[in-house]
C-alpha cells in the first residue's frame, strides 16, 4: 500500500508527454493545469482500479485481469474506451498466444494508432461537455 499521498500519482514525465502530444504544438499549457491535469488522470485510474478490483473479487479473484478493467470500465459508463481497448487487449492476448513476449516487443502501428483513437475520442468527449 502506499505510504504517502503522492505515492498514488502518476510519474509527471509520462503525464506531460501525453498531456505534449494531445495538444497541438502552438498550445502552452501553465504548470498549474499541468498539475490538475496530472491528479485528475491519477484520480481516474485509481477509480478504475478500485472498480476492476470489485470485478476481481466477484470472481473470487485477488489478481485483477484485463477484463476485470474493460467490466470496469462498462460498468462506471465509459463506454467510449472500451471498443479500442478490447482490440488492444485482443492482440495483446493474441501475441501471448503466440509465445511472443508482448512486453518486450516495440509499439506496433496498430497500438499506437489504438492510443490515438482513445486520446481523440477523450478529447472529442471533453470539447462535447465545454459546449454544454
Amino acid at each position: 500500500m502506499a505510504e504517502k499521498l503522492e505515492d498514488l500519482n502518476l510519474p509527471n514525465a509520462s503525464v506531460q508527454k501525453i498531456i505534449k502530444d494531445a495538444l497541438p504544438e502552438s498550445v502552452n499549457i501553465g504548470k498549474d493545469a499541468r498539475s490538475a491535469l496530472s491528479r485528475a488522470a491519477s484520480v481516474f485510474v485509481l477509480y478504475v482500479t478500485s472498480q476492476a478490483s470489485k470485478e476481481a473479487q466477484k470472481s473470487h479473484r485477488k489478481t485483477l485481469m484485463g477484463q476485470d478493467v474493460l467490466n470496469a470500465l462498462e460498468e462506471l459508463e465509459f463506454e467510449e474506451f472500451l471498443e479500442p481497448l478490447q482490440e488492444l487487449h485482443k492482440s495483446f492476448q493474441d501475441s501471448k498466444k503466440q509465445g511472443k513476449n508482448p512486453k518486450k516487443k516495440n509499439a506496433s502501428t496498430d497500438d499506437v494508432e489504438m492510443v490515438e483513437e482513445i486520446e481523440d475520442s477523450a478529447e472529442e468527449n471533453l470539447e462535447e461537455e465545454a459546449a454544454d
